[in-house]
């Protein structure tokens, strides 16, 4: 039986209980199939409770816009109304003086004149825009205008210029026009000055004298030339909202706030009947509380908050300290309201440092330099700040992220990765410990990072280059890359060699026994012949002597002929391959742990080719097999020892042994065998 179909306006109700519903619809639904149909209804309805509150949010705010021009409505209204009020008191001061005749008539002279110059402007911008204005075709005709000139439009996301604007802007209207490239204005739309917000958007170091218009097709950013330009701007662009009102109130001088001295005047001028009114005497009474706080302090709240929604954090970090001097010490008796100032400022710190901290850790990126490039600007205002313990977690956490992900390029486009490693890990040792130069306490933090990140490396090497199987000469080559740039670190004080040593041990002494198990199998197991060496052309013994040269051993006197060596075969690949394997071992062995190790590797390999002996049924001279061993151990020996202490710097304590006891079996060569003819005959 398939369960019935949810009630969403479950999740309308005040006492919703996850737990509760969570558990009634797995005891409703049967098998996986209903709770994915289920789960797919809840995620349509999350969907549709989206889209309303977004629709709701728009309305909210439209209503917000329309209430506001409501309010300056109304404020209008009311500044007409004191006017009106103005006006008849003037009219009852008439009654005693005549000379208020002669001053109207000279108002109305002048109103008249300014209005025949503003008719005259109005018609000349009328006839440049018909003009000028490709596509426009508007009706102009009783427009007052106010304005005009030209703009730059601008991306509301990242403030990069789209177009060239020019504005004209008249009472009820304004039209917007693009800048051709030859000059040339092509209309664009136009607007309802009524139906439109203008907004100050504060310089930032990109953008300058730029504002934020509300259009009904959206919000759209401007920039002005000048900050004159913008300061104009915004000023006509008020006025054409309030045109109607001002129109209306020019008929009287604009209600002023009356001062002292007029309170007096006037009730010593108006009539007995105005001034017989009982008024309430106002004693002079001490300011209050409120009037005594600064206003700057009084809003340095609300400040804060728009300085961090506008990224200006540095100005925000500076208002904060100085909010907290003003209302901490001996200032305090001084701000009656102090508390609920400093708990203000104090939540408004926290969502500076929470904002702080996420704008840190968003700064990672693929490349090292730009996250720490991007990382600094936060970083900074959050030491200032006295975060150390969370901007130092945050910083190290990014730069894990930006390192690892470098380590993951360059092992796909097969770079040196621990060339790479280690020169991002000095990048970050010194930038940290410059920004956190004195705080000695986040030291350990930065040590305790670099083993984590050693020991991420350390896995990813054995993973990707140590692996089983790996030749020795791989696995030198590998170790001695590591080696040399880890100790770059050492100059700054941060010395990680030996734990490096000690995270790679396990995995090179397992290389190490198995090199040498492969290595001791493969003795013995070509055929010899147990003769000369014939190369047979000239080039070809040039090549191996230079060869056998470069490894550090001279043969040449061993050469006979054009093309022989007085060596056998597999004598001659033989000291090639141990003075190769000798220098591996003499790199690997620069790390104590694992001297004794090389050691027995070269000890047995020697042994083991040392000990190969002609087969019993093949005719060979003696003398020449105990030639090639005596070459091995008087020439080949004392070779391999000075390589590996000049590579390593450390003697070779047991090739030593082996030589000293290997002279000393060596005796004076066998006589050859001989056939002897016998027979039965006395």
């Amino acid at each position: 039986m398939a369960p019935a179909a949810p009630n969403m306006k479950e999740f309308d109700d005040f006492n919703f209980s996850v737990d509760k519903y969570t558990k009634e619809l797995t005891r409703e639904c049967v098998g996986g199939s209903d709770l994915q149909q289920r789960k797919k209804e809840i995620e349509a309805y999350n969907e549709t409770t989206a889209a309303t509150l977004k629709q709701t949010c728009k309305k909210n705010y439209m209503e917000f816009i329309q209430t506001a021009k409501e309010i300056s409505h109304l404020e209008s209204e009311m500044y007409q109304l004191s006017h009106i009020l103005i006006e008849q008191r003037n009219i009852l001061a008439t009654m005693t003086d005549g000379k208020t005749n002669s001053r109207l008539k000279a108002d109305s002279v002048e109103a008249e004149s300014s209005a025949a110059a503003d008719d005259v402007q109005n018609s000349h911008a009328t006839r440049a825009v018909k003009e000028m204005v490709q596509g426009f075709n508007g009706n102009l005709e009783g427009k007052t205008f106010l304005n005009e000139g030209a703009l730059i439009e601008l991306d509301a996301n990242d403030y990069r210029p789209i177009q060239r604007v020019f504005f004209f802007l008249f009472n009820d209207v304004l039209i917007v026009c693009k800048v051709k490239h030859d000059k040339r204005l092509d209309f664009l739309t136009e607007y309802d000055p009524k139906k439109i917000g203008v907004i100050n958007i504060k310089d930032l170091d990109g953008v300058k004298n730029a504002i934020n218009i509300i259009t009904p097709d959206g919000s759209k950013i401007y920039q002005s030339i000048t900050a004159a330009g913008k300061t104009e701007w915004i000023e006509k662009l008020e006025e054409a909202f309030r045109f109607d009102q001002q129109k209306k109130s020019k008929k009287g001088q604009a209600p002023q706030p009356p001062t002292r001295a007029k309170q007096q005047s006037s009730k010593s001028s108006t009539p007995e009947k105005v001034s017989s009114t009982p008024q309430p005497e106002t004693p002079t009474e001490p300011k209050s509380l409120e009037d005594e706080t600064p206003e700057w302090l009084s809003t340095a709240s609300e400040e804060i908050q728009t300085l961090v929604a506008q990224r200006h954090f540095e100005e925000a970090q500076e208002l904060i300290k100085r909010t907290q001097e003003s209302v901490r010490g001996e200032n305090r008796k001084k701000v009656p309201q102090a508390d609920s100032i400093e708990s203000k400022v104090k939540q408004q710190e926290l969502k500076l440092i929470n904002v702080l901290l996420k704008e840190l850790s968003n700064s990672h990126n693929r490349n090292l330099q730009i996250a720490l490039r991007s990382a600094k600007r936060p970083l900074k205002i959050l030491v200032e700040m006295g975060r150390y313990r969370q901007a130092s977690a945050t910083l190290l956490k990014v730069c894990a992220v930006s390192l690892r992900v470098s380590q993951r390029e360059a092992r796909r486009n097969n770079a040196d990765i621990s060339e790479l490693f280690f020169c991002d890990l000095t990048q970050v040792a010194c930038d940290y410990l410059t920004a956190f130069e004195q705080q000695p306490a986040c030291v350990s933090a930065l040590v305790v990072w670099c083993n984590a990140e050693l020991q991420y490396f350390a896995s990813q090497l054995i993973k990707h280059y140590l692996a089983k199987g790996t030749s020795l000469e791989t696995v030198a080559k590998c170790v001695e890359r590591v080696r040399k740039p880890s100790t770059k670190l050492t100059e700054i004080g941060l010395d990680i060699s030996y734990h490096l040593e000690g995270l790679l041990r396990t995995t090179l002494e397992s290389l190490i026994e198995e090199s040498k198990e492969r290595l001791l199998d493969s003795v013995g197991r070509t055929e010899e012949s147990w003769q000369p060496y014939n190369l047979q052309t000239k080039s070809n013994l040039k090549r191996l002597l230079l060869e056998l040269d470069v490894l550090g051993i001279d043969v040449r006197a061993q050469a006979t002929g054009d093309t022989w060596m007085n060596l056998t075969q597999s004598t001659v690949v033989f000291i090639r391959h141990f003075l190769q394997l000798t220098e591996h071992c003499g790199c690997l062995a620069k790390c104590e742990t694992l001297l004794q190790k090389l050691e027995l590797l070269l000890k047995e390999l020697f042994i083991a080719h040392h000990s190969l002996k002609p087969p019993s049924d093949m005719a060979v001279d003696p003398n020449f097999v105990m030639k090639n061993k005596i070459f091995l151990v008087d020439n080949l020996l004392p070779i391999a020892i000075d390589k590996f202490r000049q590579i390593s710097g450390r003697q070779c304590e047991i090739l030593r042994e082996l030589h000293t006891k290997m002279s000393r079996q060596h005796g004076a060569p066998l006589p050859r065998q001989r056939s002897v003819y016998t027979t039965d005959v006395f």
